[in-house]
């Protein structure tokens, strides 16, 4: 199974500001760079800067309401990010099982045969009291 990775997409929600301001959006509906910059520790300059980065992901819209810039998530961009990060983790979950069948296999078939390091020095240790 191919996954066809967005790296833009990506890397918009690998900021934690960013992620942090998704999670207003997601519980407010809607929110201006202002109104962020007085629930986040950051500025609102930084605020329009990341929503920038987040409006060419297509994460989110913007709307002019009189003087202030509305942002709001874009559903199905915000879906398919979902998507994306559900296919990913099975993809990886997947990985990490085969790897954890390949361990086990390795540990029971050490468990099963003997040592060789410990017959070897079993056989020298005999050598040298004959």
């Amino acid at each position: 199974m191919t996954i066809v990775v967005d790296d833009q997409l990506w890397s918009a929600l690998g900021d934690p500001t960013r992620r942090r301001m998704l999670d207003v959006l997601l519980a407010d509906g809607a929110a201006t760079a202002t109104g962020l910059s007085e629930r986040l520790p950051v500025t609102r300059q930084a605020i329009s800067k990341h929503f920038g980065v987040l409006e060419r992901a297509g994460l989110v819209h913007v709307a002019q309401t009189g003087r202030e810039m509305r942002y709001r998530i874009d559903d199905a961009q915000f879906a398919r990010a979902v998507a994306q990060f559900a296919a990913v983790g099975a993809s990886w979950d997947a990985r990490l099982r085969r790897i954890k069948r390949i361990a086990e296999a390795i540990q029971s078939s050490r468990e099963r045969t003997p040592d060789a390091d410990a017959d070897d020095t079993r056989g020298a240790h005999d050598e040298k009291e004959q």
